[in-house]
């Protein structure tokens, strides 16, 4: 079973990650490029996903999480970009449906898992279940459940049913990483204001964003237990500082790598008879007849 490497950002999984103890801007201090560690890490990602669509034996899920403005679609987009569309999917969840609501919180993203040989992304996740929910605990009440709710238990049910899944997920072959894009306050208040100051970014801009930001701290402890909660050597969290996108996008790109190299892929080997099929293949082809 896949266990990840101790790469920068690691969420522990001992249950000891403080998200005041998170950096929100890069800890390195020489000369960084991300840029180019980017452009790097995406040509080597490429070449990771078409080893991995051939030899067909993992599936690749990789969840994003973050407050707003943290950079999440942008990220996807800059560490996809080379990927063959082939073998890459996004699915993007927001508010549940009638028809989600008439299923368990898995529902929905379990029905959008990657099969093998894929790369599966889910830009927010069923971890919304133990975030805005938690936060927002009256949602509970349009979510169909049977009997009383007790919100001295829900929560870490929820989590354990995350956590369930996750292990029995990575027992039958997907590799699950899961980066949340640790945003700080004051970037993300830049950030809307920016919104609000340039016109081509008006369409990015939700009053119910600024409602959300309000709630921060409640948020920031929701993180946390949940982080604990589920960052497991199958299945780890990276908390990736969130407030120098360049930054950002390149430690995601090179985790992501850094993962899959883990996995020692190879492309299938052909057997004897394919072998012997091949040589005749090649002689027809060489042949006068295969002109």
């Amino acid at each position: 079973m896949f266990e990840a490497p101790k790469t920068d950002y690691l969420v522990p999984f001992d249950g000891t990650f403080r998200v005041a103890d998170a950096p929100t801007q890069p800890t390195i201090k020489e000369k960084w490029r991300p840029d180019k560690r980017l452009a790097n890490a995406v040509e080597r990602l490429d070449d990771l996903q078409k080893v991995l669509y051939a030899s067909d034996r993992h599936a690749v899920l990789i969840v994003f999480q973050g407050m707003d403005s943290a950079g999440k679609d942008s990220t996807i987009r800059a560490v996809m970009r080379g990927i063959n569309p082939a073998g890459c999917q996004v699915f993007n969840f927001k508010q549940p449906n009638d028809i989600d609501l008439d299923h368990d919180l898995l529902w929905r993203t379990t029905k959008s898992l990657p099969e093998r040989g894929r790369i599966g992304i889910f830009n927010r996740s069923q971890y919304e279940e133990v975030l805005i929910v938690r936060v927002h605990p009256e949602i509970l009440s349009s979510q169909k459940l049977p009997g009383e709710i007790n919100l001295e238990s829900i929560w870490d049910q929820r989590l354990e049913s995350i956590h369930d899944q996750e292990k029995h997920l990575a027992r039958n072959g997907t590799i699950i990483l899961k980066f949340w894009l640790n945003i700080s306050r004051d970037e993300q208040r830049k950030r809307f204001l920016a919104r609000l100051d340039k016109p081509r970014k008006h369409w990015k801009f939700n009053f119910a964003d600024i409602a959300e930001r309000r709630h921060w701290d409640a948020y920031m402890d929701a993180y946390e237990k949940a982080l604990n909660a589920t960052s497991r050597p199958w299945a780890p969290w990276y908390a990736i500082p969130a407030d120098n996108k360049p930054y950002m996008r390149a430690r995601v790109a090179e985790t992501i790598v850094e993962s899959l190299a883990t996995l020692e892929l190879a492309y299938p080997k052909p057997d004897d008879d394919n072998l012997a099929n091949f040589e005749a293949a090649r002689r027809e082809l060489s042949g006068a007849d295969g002109q």
